[in-house]
């Protein structure tokens, strides 16, 4: 059992019998001697898809779900149904497109480290590297001399996702985007 202090993004726990996964989580450190930290954690119910916020302090022990991780790889999308395939045995998975919510944006058929979270057989949740490396693929043109610290603009991405990349970025770059806030990391290789 896990305390709620070890709990991170994409944590999958068990609730009132019911399985859910760790979508935010903030900590709050009192300023007085011998307070205890307390973790504010939203989680989403991964059959209902019910946003629950909890509070926990930091030695709270929390139950762990019972599931399966399996490293699965993107295939395609087959009208509202996306369909992974396991990288073990083959196996399709399908789930719903709205499932996944604004994480769509950040599949690609190359797309390496997706995690495919099961019960009986079914897949829930999809856990998402950290990061992603997309294309630019439209953009103000790049200003030359702009620094890292500068203002940002609007950049789509080769996924149709819209993010706020530096001045400096041009049409035909690769970015990193991280998953968790939407957000541009920097240049990727």
């Amino acid at each position: 059992m896990p305390k709620a202090s070890d709990l991170k993004r994409g944590s999958v726990v068990e609730l009132d019998d019911e399985l859910y996964v760790v979508k935010d989580y903030e900590s709050k450190s009192p300023s007085s001697r011998g307070a205890q930290t307390y973790y504010k954690v939203r989680f989403v119910n991964l059959k209902t898809k019910q946003k629950r916020d909890e509070s926990f302090k930091a030695s709270d022990f929390i139950k762990d779900g019972e599931f399966v991780r399996r490293s699965v790889q993107y295939s395609y999308r087959d009208a509202d149904t996306l369909v992974f395939m396991d990288s073990e045995d083959y196996t399709q998975y399908m789930l719903a497109e709205e499932d996944l919510e604004d994480q769509v944006g950040y599949l690609t058929e190359d797309l390496k480290g997706l995690i495919a979270i099961l019960v009986d057989g079914n897949v829930l949740a999809i856990d998402f590297p950290t990061t992603v490396d997309l294309d630019v693929v439209d953009t103000a043109p790049g200003i030359k001399g702009a620094s890292a610290t500068s203002r940002t603009k609007p950049a789509t991405l080769s996924t149709g996702l819209v993010i706020q990349v530096p001045e400096y970025i041009d049409i035909g770059e690769r970015v990193r985007v991280i998953t968790s806030t939407g957000k541009f990391s920097s240049r990727a290789n």
